[in-house]
């Protein structure tokens, strides 16, 4: 009789509510095989003892409950593509299986890059001005997509994402990333050595990679410096992968062009920082991961990891 192996590797599963679609495939889960409780919000008490889960589908868990508790965890499913809510050394140490949630945002993520950008270069803040006080005000110094040299800082999915959205606006787009490989969606992938060659040479920059010590502050003011005058900075990565008081700093000295954050050192985002009312500047809160094929995507994602 033949057997599914995945039918044998059966855990006690803990869910939490980051998996917003999760009570749609809890059945699902359950016919693998496995036990599963659910938890709606991950800084509350668990529905059971810690000894018990030998698996999580989680975004944020550990940083309320101690993964020390955890002593019979085995497997980590993600519903986040970051790592960096999750202490990794013990993960490692201990031979915990972990899984992100890979490719589920990217989508979502490039298209919140291209939007960004086209904003800044067609002023559109400007015409939804002009639209409320029915003014009929043409601009003349508008920019083109076309032509212009794309730094992709980070080449993983959402960075492979955004580099076949700006290649389709026949942009030039060069990746950096810490190992280099061809791909058709660059014009060239270069080590993150050589970052600041590629940054002089750069109308935008869009950094994409994870939140580790060596990416800490990459962007900073001597990076600012070394970027092409009136270059656009989007960051869809972390917050603190840019120093921000360099950057608010190269706005002030019209250094750069303007920038796009979705992400910031410290969130929610101070309503006295200057940011908030810095022109050529798009702030939003956290958001760009957003969209309608998220939810189908990251099921397919953990059901296939389960599988697995």
């Amino acid at each position: 009789m033949r057997v599914d192996y995945y039918l044998v590797l059966t855990m006690n599963i803990l869910i939490t509510g980051a998996w917003q679609e999760a009570e749609k495939s809890i059945n699902t889960i359950e016919n693998m095989g496995h036990k599963v409780l659910f938890l709606q919000y991950e800084k509350d008490e668990l529905p059971c003892d810690y000894e018990w889960v030998e698996g999580v589908i989680c975004n944020g868990l550990f940083l309320h409950h101690s993964i020390e508790k955890f002593i019979n965890l085995k497997y980590i499913q993600l519903t986040s593509a970051g790592y960096d809510r999750v202490p990794m050394e013990y993960v490692y140490e201990h031979n915990i299986k972990i899984n992100n949630a890979r490719g589920v945002y990217s989508i979502p993520m490039a298209e919140f890059a291209i939007a960004g950008v086209l904003q800044l270069y067609k002023h559109m803040d400007r015409f939804a001005e002009n639209q409320k006080d029915a003014l009929w005000n043409k601009e003349r110094n508008l920019l083109e997509l076309f032509g212009k040299t794309v730094c992709i800082v980070g080449c993983g999915n959402v960075g492979t994402e955004c580099a076949k959205r700006f290649k389709a606006f026949g942009c030039n787009v060069v990746g950096v990333d810490i190992v280099t490989r061809e791909d058709e969606n660059y014009s060239r992938i270069e080590l993150i050595d050589n970052i600041d060659e590629v940054l002089v040479c750069s109308d935008i920059v869009v950094l994409t990679l994870p939140l580790t010590e060596r990416s800490f502050h990459i962007m900073n003011k001597d990076r600012f410096e070394k970027m092409k005058k009136e270059s656009v900075l989007v960051n869809i990565a972390r917050g603190a992968v840019v120093d921000s008081t360099a950057l608010i700093e190269a706005l002030d000295n019209k250094k750069l062009g303007g920038a796009v954050l979705d992400v910031f050192e410290e969130e929610p985002l101070d309503e006295k920082n200057r940011l908030w009312s810095m022109k050529n500047v798009i702030v939003t809160p956290h958001n760009s991961f957003v969209g309608d094929g998220n939810g189908e995507r990251l099921s397919n994602v953990i059901i296939d990891s389960l599988k697995r």
